[in-house]
């Protein structure tokens, strides 16, 4: 039995179908349910027998630890993160609580639970911690690539909250002895992903005849990968890595932001033209940069090549076209995620089977995030969501 948190967001959930579809082991999915968290990401998962979702936060120790006591699980991977650099700008607190206090109490209840573990079974067992290649900072253009060596010097509250995690993780392997991994990967696009973020937005945008922002002069340069070679990485990681290591992933292909947008737009401009036979960069717009913008981010992935004989599978351009595609193939999801018509969805789903561990009826009431706020409950009065107007 694997045991994965935040299973409902973008990589979490593109990990647990791809985890289904090739392997017959179940997998346990315990996600909050926050604004990236969908359940429509994993409507095949939901129908199976192997697969079993529970609405929970990692920060919840005595729920974690019931799980884990129930499931017994062999390994756990933690994708359970608040991710947008944005939103840790304009509130950090909810960084520090999810990223950083979240994963220690979830560390204390793994260490509770590895503890009581036969010894055999302890040698054998494994925390996956996933983070982010943002907790080394930013690069000059000439700089070499991040590597697992790299000194960490997170710039945004959300590199800092991950960092301190990385930190926390780190601890408990080397005072406890938990076998924990930790892996730092580059930018990841794909299906699934919430269209706040670069890739899906521009996307969004450009179908949608809005302007289409980039920030200051479009020259900051991340490294993508595409989720599904993530994905494949994470598995190659829980199958042959090493205890108390670290190892970064990427996809050896940096590019700019404007020109991803760019690209973006051209392959529409095939696919999808605007009515009126204009490009889609005429929506480019360029907006004030965001505050503490790193420049570069790039990733050697050399030491998971060598030791794990990892590769990503996709280059960007292939990547980008399925992301595009999959996109342009489900404008419904888009447009549930948009205006939280999924939220009412999620009541339904959670009304209709208890399979998912706990009835829509006995959750807690918790605060929308703050921009639904004050916008009303969910049609069906049936949960703590909030739903756009």
């Amino acid at each position: 039995m694997l045991f994965v948190t935040g299973g409902a967001g973008f990589i979490g959930s593109n990990f647990v179908n791809n985890w289904l579809k090739t392997t017959s082991e179940p997998i346990v999915n315990v996600d909050k349910l926050t604004y990236a968290g969908n359940l429509q990401n994993l409507t095949q998962a939901l129908q199976g027998e192997r697969h079993f979702f529970i609405k929970a936060d990692i920060g919840d120790s005595q729920i974690i630890s019931n799980l884990l006591s129930k499931y017994k699980p062999r390994a756990i991977i933690n994708f359970a993160a608040e991710s947008h650099v944005d939103r840790s700008i304009h509130d950090p607190d909810e960084f520090v609580q999810t990223n950083m206090l979240g994963t220690m109490r979830l560390l204390k209840a793994v260490g509770d639970y590895w503890g009581r573990l036969p010894e055999r079974q302890k040698s054998e067992w494994r925390f996956i911690h996933i983070s982010t290649d943002e907790v080394y900072g930013s690069l000059a253009a000439d700089d070499p690539p991040f590597c697992e060596t790299s000194p960490y010097a997170p710039n945004s509250p959300y590199a800092a909250s991950k960092a301190g995690a990385d930190h926390l993780v780190r601890s408990f392997h080397r005072t406890y002895g938990l076998p924990v991994i930790t892996t730092n990967c580059s930018n990841n696009y794909g299906p699934y992903q919430f269209p706040e973020k670069l890739i899906p937005l521009t996307i969004h945008h450009a179908l949608d005849d809005k302007a289409i922002p980039v920030y200051g002069d479009g020259l900051n340069i991340r490294d993508w990968i595409y989720v599904a070679d993530h994905c494949s990485a994470v598995r190659a990681v829980l199958a042959h890595g090493r205890s108390g290591e670290v190892y970064n992933i990427g996809g050896v292909s940096e590019k700019t932001n404007i020109d991803v947008v760019n690209l973006i737009c051209s392959i529409l401009d095939a696919e999808r033209p605007r009515a009126d036979g204009a490009s889609y960069k005429r929506q480019v717009t360029f907006v004030k940069d965001r505050p503490g913008h790193d420049h570069r981010y790039a990733i050697d992935a050399g030491k998971i090549r060598r030791e794990l004989g990892w590769s990503p599978q996709e280059t960007f351009d292939t990547g980008l076209q399925k992301t595009i595609r999959w996109y342009l193939d489900n404008q419904a999801w888009v447009t549930n995620v948009t205006t939280g018509a999924y939220r009412d969805w999620v009541c339904a789903q959670l009304q209709r089977t208890n399979r998912f561990g706990v009835r829509a009826s006995s959750l807690p009431a918790e605060p929308a995030p703050a921009s639904t706020r004050s916008r009303g409950r969910c049609r069906n009065r049936c949960c703590p969501f909030m739903t756009s107007r």
